[in-house]
């Protein structure tokens, strides 16, 4: 994307988008914060040195504490929760734990013991190959940093100073500094590592910030003069040459049009031609997503995915903490509902705090409402949460990884029991609906064996997918069997809605086939009507049923059980009169 004899220095870099929006402008380093000097002690330094770390942690956590009620203050609480969970790390004994062995055993001082720590707790959460893991590792460093400078003495050097508005560009970004970046003149940021699930990344998307992260190369590419990022494709434009700063701005206005045509839109109802209505849900992992998702017109949460709030430390939540981060989605979105799914890990996301033996295959081993043989307590205490969160608005909770009636009766036993030890404090609470999600071919098979116990279940169709046709989802050369419309999982999906219509519960779908506006369509020819999604695909979707009507979804529909390839049932749906923006 070079105009011939024009800024030779020009470069295209990818990286993962982290935060949609176009920004250009000028660029401003900002380097990581150096540590601290440390050194070697002798045994009679020991306890002066505890006591230092200690002293340290605690100017630490109360300082971190400030931030987050000023982020909170700013009109950003779910933002500030990140630097609440920061001071929660900063004095958390197993942080504590590993730097006094340091300065026990390797007689180190409170500055290198601190910083051994944080590495080792950080390796730690990296090793266990999770995006979420890692991504909390990059919390991990920031905060024994923090300790370590308080520690040496050495003051905040205060906020980066920005002279004009600029694109940000660094190593990394700890949440720390990002939250204090000046925003009236930060235009946007881009990150040689992180991830998308990093802090930096998603105090981007809640302040609206455009940002790229894990762009191999960014630092030895710059050049001076302008950059450009487009936070949508993942792209850095180094120096753009008059081609590239043509598609730039093109795709500058584009996003804008998007972004304004979404908002006019977001009170249309999602109802096809023929008078069909279909509602239209948010999929969401973090409290902070709750306001884009109801001004684009989520009519509530159809999957509030939990596992950012055990990610997020080095010990549990507490039952008020998660009380606090269920009800600020509740309150979001009320008076419609928000489904809570049930903490789903195993051994490929084990937590440090929860101890789970090593499994040779643990997508299909000892995870999410399994775990509840050993481990009920963890489930119990989300459930009394959502209890009390229910108070503030209408709660639904779903198990994740059901596979039968066995398991629709541990989620009701645990559910009467969470609420009998509530009733018990006295402790205020309301009424929740149980459901199920349907990621298992045979919870589907038998789901007339359990599914009037329940008030709704919901098709997970991502797992679904995997565990129907056997095969890895995230694995680049099985792509021909990653379309979620093969006549395979149709058929399920029309066996889901059968079952559910006999037994008289709602039915729903929260996989990221909701979201795709062609495999919409198909869901709604099959006789879903409430589809959940990331709140970027309620725009396009909503118009994708809008220009179609259900006899001809439905008719489509029924013939595709019979396609041979997902090919063909995408093809099908993509004939129909008044699809074709669907895509």
């Amino acid at each position: 994307m070079r105009a011939m004899g024009q800024n030779a220095s020009m470069r295209v870099l990818s990286g993962t988008p982290a935060s949609g929006g176009v920004a250009r402008g000028p660029w401003v380093r900002i380097e990581p914060i150096r540590e601290p000097e440390a050194r070697t002690i002798g045994p009679a330094e020991v306890e002066t040195e505890r006591a230092r770390l200690a002293a340290a942690a605690a100017l630490a956590a109360t300082e971190l504490e400030a931030i987050a009620e000023r982020v909170t203050a700013d009109g950003h609480p779910d933002e500030g929760a990140i630097f609440g969970a920061q001071a929660q790390m900063a004095r958390d004994p197993a942080l504590a734990s590993l730097a006094e062995q340091a300065i026990e055993e390797r007689h180190l001082d409170a500055v290198g013991a601190v910083l051994e720590a944080g590495r080792e707790l950080a390796d730690q959460l990296r090793g266990l190959g999770d995006e979420l893991l890692s991504a909390r590792a990059a919390d991990v460093r920031d905060v024994a940093l923090r300790i370590a400078r308080r520690a040496a003495g050495v003051p905040d050097a205060g906020p980066p100073h920005l002279d004009a508005s600029s694109i940000v560009v660094a190593e990394d970004l700890p949440p720390s500094v990002t939250a204090t970046l000046p925003r009236e003149r930060l235009l946007g940021f881009a990150l040689e590592s992180g991830s998308a699930t990093a802090h930096a990344a998603i105090l981007a998307r809640a302040y609206g910030i455009p940002a790229v992260v894990g762009v191999a190369g960014l630092l030895a590419a710059l050049a001076p003069g302008e950059i450009a990022i487009d936070g949508s494709s993942g792209e850095v434009f180094i120096d753009p040459d008059a081609v590239a700063s043509a598609e730039i701005e093109r795709r500058a206005v584009q996003a804008r049009q998007a972004d304004a045509e979404a908002r006019d839109e977001a009170s249309l109802p999602a109802v096809t031609r023929d008078g069909v209505a279909v509602t239209l849900l948010a999929n969401i992992g973090t409290p902070e997503e709750a306001p884009r998702a109801v001004e684009l017109g989520a009519h509530g949460v159809g999957l509030f995915r939990t596992e950012f709030l055990f990610l997020e430390r080095l010990t549990e939540p507490t039952e008020d903490e998660q009380v606090a981060a269920y009800r600020a989605a509740v309150e979001a979105f009320a008076p419609h509902a928000v489904t809570i799914r049930l903490l789903d890990i195993g051994g490929d996301k084990p937590i440090p705090y929860l101890p789970l033996a090593p499994e040779a295959n643990p997508f299909l081993g000892v995870r999410a409402l399994r775990l509840a043989a050993t481990q009920p307590g963890i489930f119990l205490r989300q459930l009394r949460a959502a209890m009390r969160a229910a108070l503030a608005g209408p709660v639904k909770v779903m198990a994740p990884m059901v596979a039968d009636a066995g398991d629709a009766a541990t989620l009701l036993s645990l559910a009467a029991q969470a609420r009998a030890e509530l009733e018990a404090r006295g402790e205020p609470f309301a009424p929740i609906e149980l459901g199920v999600m349907l990621e298992i071919p045979g919870a589907i098979l038998v789901g007339h064996t359990y599914f009037s116990q329940l008030a709704f279940a919901s098709l997970g169709t991502n797992d679904l997918l995997q565990y129907t046709l056997a095969v890895d989802r995230g694995n680049p050369a099985l792509a021909r069997y990653q379309d979620s419309l093969h006549p395979a999982l149709l058929r399920l999906v029309r066996e889901a809605v059968e079952r559910a219509e006999r037994a008289g519960i709602e039915l729903s779908v929260c996989g990221e086939m909701a979201g795709d506006p062609v495999a919409a369509l198909a869901l709604v020819g099959l006789g879903i009507r409430k589809l959940s999604m990331a709140a970027s695909s309620l725009a396009p979707v909503r118009r994708a049923i809008r220009g179609t009507d259900e006899a001809t979804l439905r008719a489509a529909a029924l013939a595709a059980l019979d396609d041979a390839s997902a090919a063909h049932v995408r093809a099908r749906f993509r004939a129909i009169p008044g699809a074709a923006a669907a895509g």
